[in-house]
């Protein structure tokens, strides 16, 4: 069984995290480095342009890439200190296995292959191809993402591979499809600066995605009006024209109310909607009793605050909506993805100049991985894996029968469930911290402990990986060639800068060798990163997600090309949809009828307060890079609760102070930060770190029927004071991620 082989704190004491930072005369050969490579930053859906100094085969430091046109040289905090994880002394130098009593254990390549071979073998034969599982990340590139889906459904023959993305992105993918046919934003950044009116909901872009705001105060420049719905007034909020602090979990009441308020102004482009799109009277008939009264009881936003949004939205000319995991952590996230797109369409403000929509992707390539192919559903090109058209084709590219090829398999959670059920048995990550990123965390610890064999592809042991059996000592971005698809659409290239450490080994390099043990070498004989992405490319064609027209010599020329890119001579496409052809089966745009639903746990006598997560600016994802870049931590040492002053009272809270928070799941204590910017009724935790620090011990593991993304962002739960002052924070050990 997978268990962990000795205590959290000798684990840490060997692999971290341990906080590194800048040598005061800063590294050896920052002011003379042998190159500097231009690439991209390795952390959100940005991909800030960057460039490494590189001396004697290690990361030293970087310079601004002024010229590459999304960001013109600006990062944030983490772009500015990502090039610490590298020469990191918790890098992961070999592979390890697990010694019990001991810990891990360094080996040799051949002993990690063959033993991991052997347990896939000996479960497959035992419990049948379906028994061992994959998991997969979006911080991978779009070649090893590719080659992710391809590896387990052609070597390892499995249907149940999913990816971290099922906690980011597929809610917003699920709506776009459903209501343009295609899963991407339609404008790029650039628009943003002529929009007369652009609405933010559910995202705190200042801390998440800081370059992002620069378009946004350049729009704010030319006179842009910008509304902010969140249950927080996040530092972008405080100098909004408008802010909405809706009720966590109410989204889609809130703009089902906007769309009837539109309607009964005559504020939409009917013209648009005639000839454009289908199923207006459906979605308008779903909202009619949709009253300002009822949307101010539900929402707790006022009637002419509600009013006055949808009134800016309704009488401006040009305008753009922004959304991220705000509303899309529910039960009812696709449906919160659909109210809003309902709003863009109702005013035929798409696929024209300066008017637009895009959910802001947070993970670094959340976009090109969730259209290539290692997600449960799907092929390369965004197909669907149950489509068989789209199921012979990808088998003719692979060179397999389609029976062959493994149908739709189980979600990220759903693979979790399955492993407490004792389906699954074995499962094999790369990337993925779920000990972390998964709600309900210590029904995922369980079920760790329940596999039979579990190996971990990573570079840093994560909370996660000290429960493999196994560890195959992977690669950094930097350290291999390849290509990302930022938010914006545009696929840009990751060049390398340095080669692994150690015996470390490239990730495609470690498939690859597994493919090979697994008898399926002559499928995987790529010779570089280049001949992957050129497969790529054939495997895509035709679909939505088109990349066939994109090379990497097209790429580097142009600083990135947009997709759907179909032929070589295509320039590519940053604005979609300027033909008013979108790709749903009629041709037409899509309004989706929205009906209000109650999030999976509401609150209640025993449990009264809202619970919400999201992130922190210093922090990234599970925190397994960040929470080893000494500056970071310094930054935001450990989760803080958010508490309205009026809640601290009520319940005697200070700040500063220890608060334990329950929910039916699990109870966590932290200090809590007495602010005035979260509502009265919702307390705030950021999720970033692990065992008893980790906000996902609380959270709950509710799906959405469609998308099933977990609902993060919405669980009751009470808080009990503890009257004991929380010590400092600089000394805290909560960036170790601690289970005691």
């Amino acid at each position: 069984m997978s268990k962990i082989p000795v205590s959290d704190k000798k684990i840490i004491e060997e692999f971290g995290p341990h906080k590194q930072y800048t040598p005061k005369e800063g590294f050896k050969g920052v002011e003379e480095p042998d190159k500097l490579v231009k690439t991209h930053c390795c952390f959100c859906g940005m991909q800030c342009g960057i460039q490494l100094k590189v001396k004697d085969n290690k990361v030293v430091g970087f310079e601004p890439w002024r010229e590459f046109p999304f960001n013109e040289g600006r990062l944030c905090p983490k772009g500015v200190q990502r090039y610490l994880q590298n020469n990191h002394p918790d890098r992961i130098l070999s592979p390890m296995k697990r010694v019990e009593g001991v810990g891990f254990q360094p080996i040799e390549w051949e002993e990690a292959m063959s033993k991991t071979v052997a347990e896939i073998n000996r479960i497959q034969d035992q419990y049948g191809k379906d028994s061992f599982a994959m998991l997969s990340g979006v911080s991978l590139t779009n070649e090893k993402s590719y080659m992710v889906g391809k590896f387990a459904r052609v070597a390892l023959k499995t249907k149940n591979l999913d990816y971290n993305g099922r906690l980011c992105m597929v809610s917003a993918g699920t709506g776009n499809k459903k209501a343009f046919g295609l899963d991407r934003a339609s404008n790029n950044w650039s628009d943003l600066k002529h929009a007369e009116v652009i609405i933010v909901a559910g995202a705190n872009v200042s801390e998440t995605f800081p370059v992002l705001t620069h378009p946004l105060w350049e729009a704010r420049d030319n006179g842009a009006k910008l509304i902010v719905v969140d249950p927080r007034m996040v530092p972008f909020a405080r100098t909004a024209d408008l802010h909405l602090d809706v009720r966590p979990g109410t989204d889609s009441a809130l703009y089902g109310a906007m769309l009837k308020i539109l309607v009964d102004n005559g504020w939409i482009d009917q013209e648009f909607i005639e000839k454009h799109t289908s199923s207006f009277k459906e979605a308008i008939e779903v909202v009619k009793d949709y009253t300002l009264e009822w949307a101010e009881e539900i929402t707790g936003i006022s009637a002419a605050k509600i009013y006055k949004a949808a009134e800016m939205w309704g009488k401006a000319k040009t305008s753009f909506f922004l959304h991220a995991r705000g509303i899309e952590h529910h039960t009812k996230g696709v449906d919160n993805v659909l109210g809003v797109i309902n709003l863009v369409l109702a005013t035929g403000r798409i696929g024209k100049p300066y008017c637009g929509y895009a959910t802001i992707t947070g993970q670094g390539n959340g976009q090109g991985g969730r259209e290539h192919g290692h997600k449960c559903d799907q092929l390369p090109g965004n197909r669907d894996i149950e489509n068989p058209e789209h199921r012979k084709y990808i088998s003719e590219v692979w060179g397999i029968e389609e029976k062959d090829l493994p149908g739709k398999g189980l979600s990220a959670y759903e693979i979790i469930d399955a492993i407490h059920r004792g389906e699954i048995k074995g499962l094999i990550s790369i990337c993925f911290n779920p000990l972390v990123s998964l709600p309900n965390n210590n029904y995922v610890r369980e079920a760790l402990e329940k596999l039979e064999y579990y190996v971990a592809i990573d570079f840093f042991l994560s909370e996660t990986a000290r429960y493999a059996d196994v560890v195959l000592a992977g690669s950094l971005q930097e350290e291999e060639e390849g290509t990302v698809t930022t938010a914006e659409g545009r696929v840009v290239r990751i060049n390398q800068a340095i080669t692994p450490p150690g015996k470390a080994r490239k990730d495609s390099d470690i498939l690859k060798e597994l493919a090979k043990r697994l008898g399926e070498e002559s499928k995987f004989n790529y010779k570089n990163a280049e001949d992957i992405f050129n497969e790529l490319r054939v495997a895509s064609k035709g679909g939505t997600a088109d990349y066939y027209g994109i090379t990497y010599e097209k790429v580097e020329k142009n600083m990135g090309v947009f997709w759907p890119c179909p032929s070589l001579d295509h320039p590519g496409t940053p604005r979609l949809w300027e033909d008013l052809k979108f790709k749903t089966p009629d041709g037409k745009a899509h309004f989706n009828p929205v009906t209000y639903k109650e999030s999976s746990e509401m609150i209640d006598e025993d449990y009264p307060i809202i619970l919400t997560t999201g992130r922190v600016v210093s922090q990234y994802l599970s925190g397994t890079q960040t929470r080893r870049i000494g500056k970071l931590v310094d930054q935001y040492p450990e989760p803080l609760m958010e508490i309205h002053p009026k809640l601290a009272a009520k319940y005697g809270i200070q700040d500063g102070y220890l608060t334990k928070v329950i929910t039916r799941r699990g109870e966590m204590t932290l200090p809590a930060n007495v602010v005035d910017t979260i509502r009265e009724d919702t307390i705030f935790i950021p999720y970033h770190w692990g065992g008893k620090h980790s906000a996902n011990q609380l959270t709950i593991s509710s799906l959405d029927p469609l998308s099933k993304i977990p609902e993060f962002k919405v669980c009751a739960c009470k808080i009990m004071n503890t009257n004991e002052k929380a010590p400092d924070s600089q000394k805290s050990d909560a960036f170790q991620s601690l289970d005691n």
